[in-house]
């Protein structure tokens, strides 16, 4: 009887050894058998930089930190016409870069390299010799001679680099080749106009799915009115007149169909229409201008929109003593204000806006010409666009008109208007072909608008001069 007892207790715990010693084995037959099929994925995943924590003592998956350039780097056509599209949401592409994140057409993580060109073919008339109108070129008779003008030249170039870097903090910068409108002297062949420049570069930080705030600092345009055009290439007036370029730092509230932003922005006279004196002088020394816009958009994200709002701005352009020149210093700053409304459905866009300076423009009185007194400046502009979509193409007809006032009734340089008729065709979402019939009527150009570089009672300013254009051209993006 004994002996039996002690024979159950052996052989139960051989059997407990046993079972304990066959379930370590399957433990570890799983464990192997699951590190196998994880150092295989690991072998099998490319373009991975797999190390080793020594802090945790495991394989860690560092994929996040350095990816291949084909991972990262994108092409996005429809974003890319968008994004660089110089007729629309032109002071509001930081919007646009946010929009696009909260839609995904612009992914986390990502880099979007974009680019666009426009070509021009054109044919001018004016009815006063090397004096025309046509603000899309410097009105300056070392770039438009004699009473006819054509030309067939590359109008602009851009490129430009949108990176995100884990959601909410995106950077922006564009490079712009534009001899045409460049500041540099000489003709348009001259290298100092065949320049390219950072025209915009800004960090972006946001997300406004989110939160409903963001902040952009660097270069960029100035949130101030619309300025935006329903003509297929032609800025109106009121872009030439305010719409402005600077060093700052802008925040915005978008939420819904609201959106509220301002600006600090660099002193001295800045890239565009910006100008606020720093100790007397133009020197951009100091962060002492500011701007601010609010808007509200009606039917936000249907297919019919109402857009209302307004803007201000404490240093305009506009006010510089006689003689004006560009960019030279003012005695005090002369703030201005815009009102603008635009409406949008599937077959219409109509926009109306209206700037003016707070005070008159110091500059526009010539003491030898004392009948014309010193008058603010103002701009605005209406027009309409309508679209006839087909299956794989739109074209769209176009008309508008812009003012540009500067003097009292009866000054040479008392105003310029702008009548553009156009027509476009979307061969792709990212392929315009255009068409444009334009007349102007005045002839002011803001360097020396009131004269001081002829004689003393002459001014190169002519409110009876008129042009007449017939454009063609085409906007490509990529």
């Amino acid at each position: 009887m004994l002996f039996a007892s002690v024979s159950f207790a052996v052989d139960n715990s051989q059997n407990k050894d046993s079972e304990s010693l066959e379930k370590y084995f399957d433990e570890l037959k799983a464990e192997n058998t699951e590190l196998r099929e994880r150092i295989e994925r690991l072998e099998n995943t490319a373009q991975k930089d797999i190390t080793l924590d020594p802090s945790a003592d495991m394989l860690v998956d560092k994929s996040e930190e350095k990816r291949s350039i084909t991972e990262t780097l994108l092409a996005h056509r429809e974003y890319s016409y968008k994004l660089l599209d110089p007729t629309t949401n032109i002071d509001r592409k930081q919007e646009f870069i946010l929009d696009s994140l909260q839609s995904g057409d612009l992914e986390f993580n990502s880099l979007v390299l974009s680019a666009a060109i426009t070509p021009i073919m054109d044919y001018q008339r004016s009815n006063a010799e090397s004096k025309f109108g046509y603000l899309m070129r410097h009105p300056k008779a070392s770039n438009q001679s004699t009473n006819t003008v054509s030309e067939a030249v590359i109008h602009s170039v851009q490129l430009a680099v949108t990176g995100n870097v884990n959601g909410w903090i995106s950077a922006y910068i564009e490079l712009l080749y534009n001899p045409e409108q460049s500041f540099g002297a000489g003709t348009t062949t001259d290298l100092n106009r065949n320049q390219v420049q950072v025209r915009r570069g800004y960090l972006l930080f946001g997300d406004i799915e989110k939160a409903p705030v963001y902040f952009s600092l660097g270069k960029m345009k100035i949130p101030f009115g619309l300025t935006d055009t329903v003509n297929p290439f032609t800025a109106s007036t009121v872009w030439h007149a305010f719409g402005g370029l600077a060093y700052g730092a802008n925040t915005g509230v978008k939420t819904g169909g609201f959106n509220a932003r301002a600006m600090a922005i660099q002193g001295g006279a800045q890239f565009r229409a910006a100008n606020v004196p720093v100790d007397d002088s133009n020197i951009p020394s100091k962060l002492n201008n500011y701007a601010f816009d609010m808007s509200y958009t009606f039917g936000h994200g249907g297919d019919v929109q109402f857009l209302m709002g307004a803007s201000y701005i404490k240093g305009s352009a506009y006010c510089q003593e006689f003689p004006v020149t560009h960019f030279s210093a003012c005695n005090e700053e002369n703030g201005a204000v815009d009102g603008y409304l635009k409406f949008s459905s599937s077959h219409w866009t109509v926009i109306a806006e209206y700037a003016e300076t707070d005070n008159v423009w110091s500059g526009t009185f010539n003491p030898n010409i004392p009948e014309f007194e010193a008058a603010k400046v103002t701009s605005w502009d209406i027009g309409a666009k309508y679209r006839v979509n087909f299956e794989n193409a739109a074209i769209d007809f176009s008309a508008d008109f812009s003012r540009f006032e500067a003097g009292p009734d009866g000054a040479p340089w008392s105003n310029q208007d702008q009548a553009v008729l156009g027509v476009a065709g979307f061969v792709t979402s990212n392929v315009k072909l255009f068409g444009e019939f334009i007349r102007t009527d005045g002839y002011a150009p803001l360097n020396f608008i009131s004269g001081g570089n002829l004689a003393p009672n002459e001014t190169h300013s002519n409110n009876s001069a008129n042009s007449k254009i017939i454009m063609l051209g085409a906007n490509v993006a990529f």
